[in-house]
């Protein structure tokens, strides 16, 4: 009886947790300046705290965790960027900067542990586990690589203030990691529909790699919701890419594959190779003093720039992937930002829900059908004005040489009235020795001011500094600086540092190329406490050259070392092992032989040599007769 009172009693709880589980997916579309198109992927899974604990996994993927599970991590952010975002023509990052990481690969956790040591074991595994999943070279973050974080991260999850003190964060990055179709394989395996149907049908390595911009991320954290009935673990999957238009549209040889009957004919499906536009089909902007005939300088496209996702992405959506939420409500799933003025054409029998406060316009994609959206020629020119960054961030090499060199980082707060404080972080590999001493804070030319510089003080620039020293083949640098940057200024921070030598056998197989430095993780802190929370911005990553050995050396070394050992051996050798013995103590071996056989040879290189004589004397006569 008692047994089968426990089988009712689970079967009861898994019936709850399973209407507590949720799952939500949804791509925004943004049209950007200069031919761009921003694409945001946003995958949403939820799951009761108590069924991922009793691993009840539904939406929440077993693979994964599993993993947090063992570790002991409480949260979790990984992320895979490559490219650049340029906030000069495009403005405020997408989630501000949230789900964004530096070049390469980033990574990190709150893990639960009661040291110091125990934190870092766990780190390490949780590092290898996630290197076999994603297959990343995430188990390469060692200590070398990890960072302890004061200031530049805050817990996103809601945690019980009794575990607070047993967390410990760890951060790594892999800045050299390349970031290929290997890791979107195991990404989309994460999701519910395995980017068979719903809007993962449209990731595609070839696309999604072939952006300007795109970063990955995933985010497992705890929420309790303030009027909720328990506490849920929430898992968000992100991609974000820039497209440039026009080359996404470009054809790749695709058209056979897709079943284009045309595509034996068409000379551009065969040629993907670009060339430039025809001079009657460009775009000039007549309003420049210089514009002529023969000088044209390209109208900024973006209002005017047609496309559709089957031209983009290569296909349509391939139907909805679970698009009814827990009532039983269809939801939107894919949203475009554009002027109300703007026309948008969608498949046929598509539910439309339109947001005018947003300018945004959503679109419930259909259970089965697949979903098509284009955007057509426009008759208006009205354009969405992106919001601006708050903070522009540049960061660079100074010096020469193979000994010392410089880093300095140009920090531009764009607003005329508001200074803004942030948390500079910064993780320098262990042969990159800064010299603190040499530290320079200052504030450069305003574009209001006629000096050269002002009378700010570094003390008045950085109001704090959290400094961790390197130790050699143990640990890196860590520098964490929080700085305040007056209105409509720019500052200069800038270092010395002294390059160490490595050991030969610590260079990489493509020495000459240089070592990637970590990006700088710049977290904007909040101005008021009903702020949105932080927002996030990183430089991009540097290329570090350090002294390096001619490599040839070693190999020309070997191979005389070799040559003179298989000399010294053989003579060695044949001393060692044969046995020298008289002629006459030889059997069946006659002297008058020897003569005789010695005689021969060299009366029959007598021959040759006086016939070659006589040769040469005989032509030397000829020619004289003529």
């Amino acid at each position: 009886m008692r047994r089968f009172f426990r089988f009712l009693l689970s079967l009861l709880i898994t019936v709850i947790v399973t209407a507590d589980s949720d799952y939500h997916e949804q791509l925004v579309f943004e049209p950007l300046p200069q031919g761009s198109l921003l694409a945001s992927f946003n995958f949403k899974s939820q799951a009761s705290l108590q069924s991922f604990q009793k691993q009840h996994f539904r939406y929440i993927p077993r693979s994964l965790g599993q993993i947090i599970q063992h570790a002991k991590t409480q949260e979790l952010h990984l992320r895979f960027s490559s490219g650049r975002w340029d906030a000069e023509s495009w403005g405020a990052r997408p989630w501000g900067g949230k789900k964004e990481g530096g070049t390469g690969v980033e990574l990190w956790a709150w893990v639960e542990a009661e040291s110091d040591e125990e934190a870092f074991s766990r780190w390490i595994t949780l590092n290898n586990a996630l290197s076999g999943l994603f297959c990343a070279s995430l188990n390469f973050i060692d200590s070398t690589r990890t960072t302890r974080p004061v200031e530049s991260f805050q817990p996103t999850g809601d945690h019980a203030n009794a575990s607070l003190s047993k967390l410990h964060l760890l951060h790594g990055t892999l800045p050299r990691e390349v970031v290929c179709t290997e890791n979107l394989t195991p990404f989309l395996k994460l999701l519910p529909c395995k980017g068979k149907a719903g809007i993962s049908s449209l990731l595609d390595g070839h696309k999604l790699f072939d952006a300007s911009w795109q970063t990955m991320s995933i985010d497992v954290k705890p929420v309790c919701p303030p009027g909720g009935s328990g506490c849920l673990v929430e898992m968000e999957q992100t991609v974000d890419m820039v497209l440039d238009i026009e080359r996404s549209k470009r054809p790749r040889g695709e058209s056979r594959a897709l079943g284009n009957e045309n595509a034996a004919t068409d000379f551009m499906a065969d040629n993907p190779i670009p060339r430039p536009v025809p001079a009657d089909e460009l775009i000039c902007d007549m309003s420049k003093p210089y514009s002529s005939p023969e000088a044209c300088y390209p109208l900024d496209v973006s209002t005017t720039q047609t496309w559709s996702l089957s031209e983009i992405f290569g296909r349509p959506i391939k139907g909805s992937c679970l698009a009814t939420n827990t009532h039983g409500k269809a939801v939107e799933s894919v949203c475009i930002k554009v002027p109300k003025e703007h026309q948008i054409q969608v498949s046929e029998g598509t539910i439309e829900r339109t947001d005018p406060s947003k300018n945004q316009r959503c679109y419930v994609i259909p259970e089965s059908d697949h979903f098509e959206m284009a955007l057509p020629q426009q008759d208006s020119q009205a354009v969405i004005n992106r919001p601006q960054p708050s903070l522009y961030a540049s960061r660079s090499f100074t010096g020469h040489g193979q000994e010392r060199g410089g880093v300095q980082t140009l920090l531009t707060n764009p607003s005329p009235d508001n200074a803004i404080s942030f948390v500079y972080f910064e993780t320098l590999p262990w042969f990159m020795k800064p010299f603190m001493h040499t530290l320079k804070a200052e504030r450069l030319t305003s574009p209001s001011s006629s000096s050269s510089s002002s009378s700010s003080s570094k003390d008045q620039i950085i109001t704090s500094m959290y400094y961790r020293p390197a130790l050699d083949r143990q640990r890196g640098t860590q520098l964490e600086l929080q700085i305040t940057v007056p209105p409509a200024s720019t500052v200069r921070l800038a270092y010395d540092f002294e390059k160490a030598i490595l050991r030969y056998t610590e260079y990489p197989p493509d020495a000459n190329r240089g070592f990637d430095v970590a990006p700088a993780v710049i977290r904007i802190l909040p101005t008021n406490a009903s702020s949105d929370g932080a927002v996030y911005l990183r430089t991009t990553s540097l290329l570090l050259s350090l002294p390096t050995p001619d490599f040839s050396m070693p190999y020309n070394v070997i191979i005389l070392t070799s040559t003179v050992m298989a000399l010294a051996f053989g003579s060695i050798y044949n001393l060692l092992v044969r046995r020298l013995v008289g002629a006459d103590e030889v059997e069946g071996f006659s002297l008058a032989k020897v003569k005789g056989r010695l005689r021969e040879v060299r009366e029959r290189l007598m021959r040759r040599f006086w016939r070659g004589k006589e040769e040469v004397q005989y032509v030397d006569k000829l020619e004289n007769v003529e």
